[in-house]
């Protein structure tokens, strides 16, 4: 297992070299000048040249690519040019918003959908299962910030009994948790209904219904654990995905996270907190994607990483 995580690690570092020169490239593809956004369009044309020049932002773009891949091996991200503070201190500052509003989603996400993908499965083709899956399908099929706007109104402006935006206790998770782990539910529930079905048709299955076991047993005992394999990799997927910045969410209720991070550098033209953000993300992603697969091992012993 050792070995295999080792090697893993090492295939992800041209991944996050790739991402990192294809963002490079947008960055500087797109119009719009950083320095005059900066300092304002009345400032004199001399004065942005030389701001520029002192930000070595007139080097050849390959030396200014290999200076930040550089400074991101040494945990440096650069200046934001807007904020004029660290970009590392920045997205250190922000994670743990985002962290907080990504497990409190999934943990909506994992209490609703396997629950229900289990319900739906052992009642198919019922009023129930019917009723799951359509229920399901709507949330998978609502956008986030339509559902969000809907919760604030009813929940805030309607029946006031939650915060509408902000960031400043647990009170003020509990709308956008909702929201984001409702559109996540069902994925979760349906993947776990199909993965459940198909488990359920083997002859192993049959067997320990046979032997006399009460049909709660064999779906808890038997089935299901078998049946979470592809549940765990959406599972770890949408963690590493929540975690690299719910982006609309975070701009919908006005949480200080690492997506609302991210759409503010778009706005403003902040290269190096933009590309500090899609770094991160990366990581995030990736990391999120091996522990998919440790986790495979310890739910089924036959998966082994040699």
């Amino acid at each position: 297992m050792g070995a295999y995580i080792v090697k893993r690690l090492l295939i992800s570092i041209p991944v996050i070299f790739g991402i990192s020169l294809i963002t490079f490239i947008m960055l500087n593809v797109i119009p719009g000048d950083p320095i005059a956004l900066m300092m304002k369009e009345h400032i004199s044309t001399d004065v942005v040249e030389r701001v520029r020049a002192q930000m070595h932002l007139d080097d050849p773009a390959y030396v200014r690519f290999f200076r930040f891949v550089w400074d991101a091996l040494h945990g440096d991200f650069g200046t934001s040019y807007k904020l004029n503070r660290s970009v590392t201190t920045l997205l250190l500052d922000a994670f743990p918003n985002t962290l907080a509003l990504a497990m409190s989603g999934a943990l909506v996400s994992w209490i609703i959908g396997i629950p229900a993908g289990v319900l739906s499965a052992v009642k198919k083709r019922s009023f129930l299962d019917n009723s799951i899956m359509g229920f399901s399908l709507l949330g998978v099929s609502i956008p986030v910030f339509w559902a969000g706007l809907l919760f604030q109104y009813i929940f805030s402006m309607v029946l006031g009994i939650l915060p509408v935006s902000g960031f400043s206790g647990p009170e003020y998770l509990i709308m956008p948790a909702i929201v984001l782990g409702w559109s996540s539910a069902g994925t979760i529930a349906r993947l776990t209904r199909s993965s459940l079905l198909e488990v359920m048709r083997n002859d192993y299955i049959r067997t320990a219904r046979a032997k006399g076991n009460l049909e709660i047993k064999v779906i808890l005992n038997h089935a299901l654990k078998n049946s979470m394999l592809p549940v765990v990799t959406v599972m770890a997927l949408q963690v590493a995905g929540l975690l690299s910045g719910a982006v609309i969410t975070e701009s919908v209720f006005g949480i200080p996270g690492i997506g609302r991070i991210a759409v503010n550098a778009i706005q403003s033209r902040d290269m190096p907190l933009l590309q500090g953000a899609v770094m991160f993300t990366t990581v995030l992603v990736i990391l999120g994607n091996l522990v998919a697969d440790i986790l495979y091992s310890l739910i089924d012993p036959r998966i082994k990483y040699d």
